[in-house]
């Protein structure tokens, strides 16, 4: 059984993707709201059961790899490469450079919104949503990065270390919607629970949570 444990204000985006699945997939056994139950089924069929297409971020990284520009994958999906994965419809990168990538994007049939510090991408058919990050902070995370596998697609990934401070960063922007910050919250909480060695990297007081793992670690 896989369970699902989608943010609050997706759920109904999760249900409605899940039950067309259900619909289509004469193997599944059983279904609920936010739990499958039943036979293993290809990442690229789940994939394309929440995001509507089965090769958006295969296409998402080949753009990244097309730059030339060291890249790695960031956010809620590199928490999944991790701990035990959550669903998430944002897929999140860091690249040292922008040059060629939005060219890369929109040759690949993504629509395009570019931003001082970033590059906003969707593909037409699909509810992935992809927030590049360009040559900020972020900077350095690419060249820690280690290697991984999402979806059926290779990619780098933010290391362990990086991706809490990327978390960090996030919980303490202002401008960022609470549903945001309950959700980086969220994953510390998961990543301390399976990675206690990162505990010491968490501000006490920040996460009361992690304070308890702390004390009972």
């Amino acid at each position: 059984m896989i369970r699902l444990t989608p943010d609050a204000t997706k759920k109904g985006e999760l249900d409605a993707a899940l039950a067309r699945l259900a619909e289509s997939e004469s193997r599944i056994a059983d279904y609920e709201p936010g739990i499958y139950t039943g036979p293993t089924m290809t990442e690229q069929a789940f994939l394309a059961a929440l995001t509507g297409r089965t090769d958006d971020l295969q296409l998402a990284v080949e753009a990244l790899r097309a730059t030339g520009q060291p890249f790695c994958l960031i956010g809620g999906l590199a928490v999944n490469h991790y701990v035990e994965p959550v669903v998430t419809l944002d897929a999140d990168f860091a690249i040292t450079g922008a040059v060629g990538l939005v060219n890369a994007l929109q040759t690949r049939g993504f629509q395009v919104e570019s931003f001082p510090h970033s590059i906003n991408a969707r593909l037409e058919g699909s509810r992935l949503r992809l927030q590049i990050t360009v040559n900020s902070r972020y900077g350095d995370f690419p060249a820690r990065a280690v290697a991984g596998r999402i979806f059926d697609v290779d990619m780098p990934v933010a290391s362990l270390t990086d991706l809490v401070q990327g978390k960090l960063w996030a919980m303490a922007d202002p401008r960022r919607r609470a549903s945001k910050r309950a959700k980086d919250r969220a994953d510390l909480i998961r990543i301390c629970e399976s990675h206690p060695q990162i505990i010491p990297q968490i501000p006490p007081g920040l996460v009361a949570e992690v304070d308890d793992l702390r004390q009972t670690g």
